[in-house]
C-alpha cells in the first residue's frame, strides 16, 4: 500500500531524520497511511535516536504532499534550486526542505527559515 524510507544524518545540532523517500498507492490515498508512515519516522526520530529535527525534500508543484506536511508542523526552511534535474521530459524544478523540529531543539533553531534559495551541494551535512 505504501512505503516511507528514512535515514539518519548530521552532527551536532544538526543531527536528524531525513524522510528519503514516501508513497503511498494511488487507491489507497486519502486514507491517513502517508501520516502513519511519517509519525513513525518522527517518533523513531526522536525516541530512539534523539535527533533535533526531521527533514525532507518536495516538489513544490505537490500541492497536496505540501499541504499535509504544513498540516503536520512541517515548515518550508529553504529552496534548493535545481533539486529535481531535467530528464528531458520533465523541466529542472526547485524542491522545498521542509523541516519540523522535535522536542530536543526547544528553542526551534533548526526550522528558522533561510532568507535565500540555495543550491544542492550546500545541502550535504
Amino acid at each position: 500500500m505504501g512505503y516511507n524510507m528514512g535515514k539518519l544524518e548530521g552532527k551536532g545540532e544538526l543531527w536528524h531524520g531525513h524522510v528519503t523517500a514516501l508513497t503511498v498507492a494511488p487507491e489507497c490515498r486519502r486514507l491517513g497511511l502517508a501520516r502513519g508512515l511519517m509519525r513513525g519516522l518522527e517518533e523513531a526520530s526522536e525516541k530512539i535516536h534523539n535527533c533535533y529535527f526531521v527533514d525532507l525534500f518536495v516538489r513544490p508543484s505537490n500541492s497536496v504532499a505540501v499541504s499535509m506536511y504544513e498540516n503536520m508542523g512541517y515548515v518550508l526552511y529553504r529552496q534548493v534550486i535545481d533539486y529535481y534535474m531535467s530528464d528531458g521530459v520533465m523541466p529542472s524544478e526547485y524542491a522545498y526542505d521542509m523541516r519540523k523540529a522535535l522536542p530536543r531543539d526547544a528553542d526551534k533553531k533548526s526550522v528558522v527559515p533561510l532568507e535565500h534559495p540555495v543550491h544542492v551541494e550546500d545541502t550535504f551535512f
